[in-house]
């Protein structure tokens, strides 16, 4: 944990709320707005409450209050007003707002707040659609900027597996109504990122589907014996990390030689290595989809 930011620069301000750092400097020496610390270099780094304080004044900006008038007000009449002017119109950016302030505070509460409003008003797939897979590409964003560490990352993705797989439960009490092929979700070994994989299992066991889900690190040759156990098989994995150029093609290619041998086995590749299949390995038998809701939109 010695590696978590506590202080940030104008640019990771920048990344985190969408406003240019031009323009933070021009409130911050006009208008006051924000007060940056100085490095022992003289560097401006800013605090999360200026990372809170800037999201609430862009959020009242975007509304048509002048900044001049915003740099006027209490420091704690800002959030209430925030709180006051969001509607149902708005609510995906305020909720997308508070899920980035928990993770960089590490707020387990502000999370769980945010979500339990939601959830009195949506059903769970909306806020997943809605307001988790933006989350989660925001992140992907965060991440290759270096605005976000690691501890960052788990600590928002341990949060939305938690929701994720109490609604799996829920669904897995009820005995699947297609019965007749067996989906079997995985990710193979090196990839970590399961989330994605998560939620298509979550798609699937709504929609009444039969699912086995193996999780993470999966060596080939288990699902080799997992096709001795079940007839119809649709293998689905979801891989977003290339480690090295051709490693996707010739994972594919494995595949090929030791699991899709028979016409009835299926394969589906999720997620962002989707882009590095060559167009020649892709047969009936496999398909490719770059974001989950463009498979699960396939179901019947």
């Amino acid at each position: 944990m010695n590696n978590i930011k506590s202080a940030f620069t104008i640019k990771d301000l920048e990344n985190l709320t969408g406003i240019k750092a031009h323009t933070i400097r021009i409130w911050e020496k006009r208008y006051g707005v924000l007060q940056p610390m100085r490095t022992d270099t003289n560097i401006r780094v800013y605090d999360t409450k200026s990372l809170q304080k800037l999201l609430n004044i862009n959020t009242l900006n975007n509304f048509g209050y002048k900044i001049s008038n915003i740099a006027k007000l209490p420091e704690e009449r800002i959030p209430q007003m925030v709180k006051e002017i969001i509607t149902s119109k708005t609510v995906n950016d305020h909720v997308l707002r508070n899920f980035k302030l928990s993770m960089m505070n590490f707020d387990t509460k502000l999370f769980l707040d945010t979500y339990n409003e939601l959830l009195a008003a949506r059903p769970f797939r909306e806020i997943f659609y809605n307001n988790f897979i933006p989350l989660l590409e925001e992140m992907g964003n965060l991440w290759q900027t270096e605005t976000i560490t690691p501890a960052h990352e788990h600590f928002i993705s341990n949060l939305i597996k938690q929701k994720i797989m109490v609604n799996i439960e829920s669904l897995q009490n009820t005995p699947p109504k297609v019965t007749d092929r067996t989906y079997v979700l995985y990710l193979p070994e090196g990839e970590i990122h399961e989330i994605g994989l998560m939620l298509i299992n979550y798609e699937l066991l709504h929609k009444g589907y039969h699912t086995v889900y193996l999780g993470e690190t999966v060596p080939v040759e288990d699902l080799v014996n997992i096709k001795q156990i079940f007839e119809h098989v649709t293998f689905v994995t979801y891989m977003t990390i290339e480690h090295e150029p051709g490693e996707t093609n010739r994972y594919i290619q494995e595949l090929k030689s030791t699991v899709l041998t028979d016409t009835d086995t299926e394969f589906v590749l999720s997620g962002r290595c989707s882009d590095f299949l060559s167009d020649t390995l892709i047969t009936d038998q496999i398909k490719t989809y770059r974001a989950v809701r463009e498979f699960t939109d396939t179901l019947e």
